[in-house]
């Protein structure tokens, strides 16, 4: 029997952090759950495609949207399930497990929790609020990692080809009725946090989800994301 998995990655420009992603994966390929790996690249100019190519991923070109990148690497998937996993989250030490105790439930899509590598204190506040915005209201991010069956995935419509919000799109047609944590949290890079400072970033990012939910397009909130 085939393994049932095709993991699926949207990437530009993420040489720093996909190495590390990847590794994480290996797990899987020995535990027979994945059987391909899918990188949906939006045109990098670094080493992205070479460490892909490495790692023996299939690379789909796309234009640089991470809603159509999600989308078009599912198109190319040819496993029962699709896990979807940002270049910068590394999955937890037995994923694996968590992942094959989940694929009798086609009709529920799972998520992990979320830590932050390095995040000290305001790091474990950021990540509290993730995982409580996850289980109380249904709304896990893409950081978070989420595992579907293609049943469920095609009978919802999939992702939506948009430039930010995608994850928040889905979440939001599957209800939480349809969602389910999985034991144990992914470790997601805190760069752009410190980089804009923890409480400035959560700011933003809270801001945007709650525009976005007050009906603001994507595409709008990208062009303003890119702007801050």
């Amino acid at each position: 029997m085939r393994a049932p998995v095709s993991v699926i990655i949207p990437t530009l420009n993420e040489e720093d952090g996909l190495p590390t992603c990847l590794g994480a994966l290996f797990e899987g390929v020995s535990a027979g759950v994945i059987r391909e790996l899918i990188v949906a690249d939006g045109g990098s100019e670094d080493a992205t495609l070479r460490i892909a190519g490495e790692a023996g991923a299939e690379v789909v070109p796309c234009v640089p949207s991470r809603g159509g990148q999600l989308r078009a690497g599912a198109a190319k998937a040819q496993g029962e399930w699709l896990l979807f996993v940002h270049a910068d989250t590394v999955l937890p030490e037995g994923w694996s497990a968590s992942i094959e105790a989940h694929l009798a439930q086609y009709e529920r899509a799972g998520y992990f929790g979320l830590s932050f590598e390095k995040g000290k204190l305001t790091g474990k506040l950021v990540a509290g609020w993730a995982n409580f915005r996850s289980r109380i209201f249904g709304l896990p991010y893409g950081d978070q990692a989420l595992l579907i069956s293609r049943r469920l995935y095609e009978e919802v419509g999939g992702f939506s080809d948009i430039p930010l919000m995608e994850d928040v799109a889905l979440a939001r047609v599957l209800g939480r009725a349809r969602l389910q944590r999985l034991p144990g949290h992914v470790t997601t890079s805190p760069r752009k946090y410190q980089a804009q400072g923890w409480l400035r970033r959560g700011g933003r990012n809270l801001w945007t989800l709650g525009r976005y939910l007050c009906g603001v397009s994507p595409e709008k909130l990208a062009a303003a994301y890119r702007l801050q």
